[in-house]
């Protein structure tokens, strides 16, 4: 069944390419979005007063849904000063310092790491849990925040999801919508997964070397959301990293790591993933702040404990400020736009994004080639909401569509419209849906956008083509 599009969703296309065009120009996007949604409210309500009511309802949705994730942020980053403040950081970091000694070990370690823990716990949990302790041995021996943040983010929100091999949610619901085994696809998506993960990882190293080399990219020395970091003098640091004895810091640099090997043990037992996992890891990362302020600020441990989850909702909300415009204009693109501005789109419509996904398939011809092509296209339209998975079911649904069509080819079209749309929208090109890595690393989510673009539409391209020859 042909969509009708309307308005509303010409006016959304218009106002992704400018958002496009003004981050491609390094320019802030906030006013764009609040434009957008005030005139998709007002050609949908006709009303200036639910169309200004639908600016402040679409910042409380997108913090609604974002708030999750901007509580992991701030009470890991609320953790990591009061490691890093007492001296327990350094002790933690020691035994990685003598393994992982250049900035491309830090690269592929950081990567590797994070793509297996996500394959079993989802990304967010492993940002957590990787960021704390890796990333600071990452700094030290050269590599910018930057690069560790493209690894967890390319191997974890890219590699690990896209394929979601142990977990299969991404995968059963592609099946599903396209009416095949979901071991189909699974099977179907393990060579285009790792094609895609190797051109696109490989890509993003080589530009990161290359602009290390160039010097366009510097390399920082501050640890986990230090541009939020109170000023002490080295008199000071120094009086603070002595609260603890040696012994202490040890057994405390010990006791951390073994928590969370306890969350993972827990994770795996109790068949914890996604929000439950972060939850568990969250509530951990909250005991230990508990304990280091206890030990060794002791008579003043209560309020230090407030100070440091103060600087970390700080941090959290500082960096999720800019993100939340632009956040709430892309969920008017998916269910946002009914609980948002209510029920003004046509009858049969599934969504802006997915009316114009469905759209763009009814207007290609029907070959091997151009499927693979309109799948791409389409999984990468269905994830600018930033979830991934909103439109997998679409995807699933064309592909099965495309499939009849042709004759052949309906697990490999399916598994590559989830490649796309969880590439995309997943966590590795939408700033705030790779907001955990760029955080917990204390870079700019839009530059981390950026950086990841080129290696993520040259892997796109390949696995396109790779896909072509397996239909």
């Amino acid at each position: 069944m042909v969509v009708e599009l309307t308005a509303l969703h010409w006016i959304y296309v218009a106002f992704i390419l400018i958002i496009i065009g003004f981050m491609v120009m390094r320019r802030d996007t906030s006013l764009v979005c609040i434009i957008g949604i005030f005139l998709l409210a007002f050609t949908a309500t006709q009303s200036l007063s639910a169309s200004i009511s639908s600016i402040f309802n679409s910042f409380i949705f997108a913090i609604t849904e974002l708030l999750g994730t901007i509580l992991i942020i701030s009470i890991i980053v609320s953790m990591s000063k009061a490691l890093t403040r007492t001296g327990v950081n350094d002790v933690m970091i020691s035994p990685f310092i003598k393994l992982i000694r250049t900035p491309a070990l830090a690269y592929w370690t950081i990567g590797i790491l994070m793509m297996v823990i996500s394959w079993f716990f989802w990304p967010s949990p492993a940002v957590a849990l990787l960021g704390a302790v890796l990333l600071p041995v990452a700094l030290r021996v050269g590599l910018p925040a930057l690069g560790a943040a493209m690894a967890m983010n390319l191997f974890g929100h890219g590699i690990a999801l896209s394929g979601d091999f142990i977990i299969q949610g991404a995968p059963k619901l592609t099946a599903d919508a396209a009416g095949i085994p979901v071991l189909d696809v699974v099977q179907a998506s393990i060579p285009l997964v790792f094609v895609m993960g190797i051109v696109t990882t490989i890509v993003a190293f080589i530009f990161l070397k290359r602009d290390m080399k160039n010097g366009t990219l510097k390399v920082e020395t501050t640890g986990i959301g230090d541009h939020s970091e109170k000023h002490f003098s080295k008199k000071e640091m120094d009086q603070l990293k002595n609260l603890l004895t040696p012994g202490a810091k040890k057994l405390i640099a010990f006791l951390i790591p073994f928590l969370f090997i306890l969350d993972v043990v827990a994770m795996s037992v109790l068949n914890l993933s996604g929000g439950d996992a972060t939850a568990l890891i969250g509530g951990t990362a909250i005991f230990i702040l508990l304990l280091i302020s206890m030990l060794a600020h002791k008579n003043n441990g209560l309020e230090e404990t407030t100070s440091y989850l103060i600087e970390g909702f700080q941090f959290g909300f500082r960096v999720f400020g800019p993100v939340i415009p632009i956040a709430a204009f892309f969920y008017l693109g998916d269910s946002g736009f009914i609980k948002i501005i209510g029920e003004f789109l046509p009858a049969a419509s599934a969504g802006i994004v997915n009316d114009l996904g469905v759209a763009l398939a009814h207007t290609v011809p029907l070959n091997g080639e151009i499927a693979a092509i309109t799948l791409t296209t389409v999984g990468a339209i269905t994830g600018l909401d930033g979830s991934g998975f909103s439109g997998i079911s679409l995807v699933g649904s064309l592909a099965n569509l495309f499939a009849t069509a042709i004759g052949a080819g309906a697990a490999t079209l399916t598994a590559l419209g989830q490649i796309a749309a969880i590439w995309v929208g997943g966590g590795t090109l939408i700033p705030w849906a790779l907001i955990p890595a760029a955080a917990i690393c204390g870079v700019d989510p839009f530059e981390l956008a950026r950086r990841n673009l080129v290696p993520v539409v040259i892997g796109l391209v390949v696995t396109t083509i790779v896909a072509m020859f397996l239909i």
